[in-house]
């Protein structure tokens, strides 16, 4: 559950002082985190509503990646453009998929919510063969494309008519994933070598979103009956872990191993998401989820295979 992605012309952020932690003990940290969201979102919306869940989530995420801002006495970006192109960055990579990810979850379970996540480089690679003139389809990766997408018709139970599923909330969940991509494709077109470390960049986006989310959520919903404390800790969770300090791993592991092993972490949240749902929440799973998850995991990773020399 990517939040933002660093535009490829900018250096790798630098590794946060005090990060002693073995790499893959902070790997499977992120993995634990954000497979563990989908739950906390779910446990959000039983007491909230989904945009009180989503302002609730950037406003805890916001307020760790400022304190980490002031640790390294960084400041936000200028510029009225920058800020601008930023706004459409925040709206894309926080505003909407946490959104719609909060009202999935009202009618699907948080498993299938997860795995629907796990589309996202799926819709990216299909959106690259037009735009993004450097990602070249390959043989592979087209073939990746075509399992991954056979995959989520077989979590989504197709042949069967999909009995039992809400396509709405559906709908909505997949809709999520492909608003990452759009915005990562976004990022890499306008905020490519702004100058601004990765920190302030993504403390300056989620403050964004922050505020869009401020000025909709008071037009959709009323102020709480009651503040139910165990959906809100959920929030808190959600926005300070999964938001805030998933980012500032992020940062790490990139700096440190490089992005492409860091982004292995999304083949690692549709399972933790499932498991955590069934375990914890009691949700059902019926056959096709996890043989489909497997499936559409496996054409993700095909569509991350690039050219020797690539």
């Amino acid at each position: 559950m990517s939040t933002v992605t660093a535009p490829r012309a900018q250096s790798p952020a630098p590794a946060l002082p005090g990060a002693r932690l073995d790499w893959r003990l902070r790997f499977g940290a992120l993995s634990l985190i954000w497979g563990f969201s989908f739950l906390l979102i779910k446990v959000g919306t039983e007491g909230y509503a989904p945009f009180q869940v989503t302002l609730g989530r950037l406003v805890f995420g916001t307020a760790v990646l400022v304190a980490a801002m002031a640790v390294k006495r960084e400041r936000l970006p200028r510029g009225a453009r920058l800020w601008g192109r930023m706004a459409v960055a925040a709206f894309f990579l926080n505003a909407l998929p946490f959104s719609l990810f909060a009202y999935s979850e009202l009618t699907i379970p948080s498993t299938l919510a997860g795995i629907c996540n796990a589309t996202s480089p799926l819709w990216g690679m299909a959106l690259s063969l037009v735009a993004l003139s450097e990602d070249r389809p390959t043989r592979v990766r087209v073939a990746g494309l075509g399992l991954g997408f056979l995959g989520v018709l077989t979590v989504l139970g197709a042949w069967q008519g999909f009995h039992g599923l809400d396509a709405t909330g559906t709908a909505m969940a997949l809709l999520a994933s492909l608003s990452y991509p759009v915005g990562w494709i976004y990022v890499r077109r306008t905020l490519a070598g702004t100058g601004n470390s990765h920190l302030s960049m993504t403390g300056g986006q989620l403050l964004l979103a922050t505020v869009q989310l401020a000025i909709v959520t008071p037009l959709f919903t009323g102020v709480p009956d009651r503040f139910a404390a165990v959906p809100l800790l959920a929030i808190a969770a959600l926005g300070a872990l999964g938001t805030g300090l998933a980012v500032l791993l992020q940062y790490g592991l990139v700096a440190e191993v490089g992005p492409t092993t860091a982004q292995m972490v999304t083949y690692f949240i549709p399972v933790i998401a499932t498991a955590a749902g069934v375990a914890i929440l009691g949700e059902s799973l019926r056959w096709t989820t996890p043989v489909g998850a497997v499936v559409v995991l496996a054409g993700a990773a095909l569509t991350q295979v690039r050219r020797k020399g690539a």
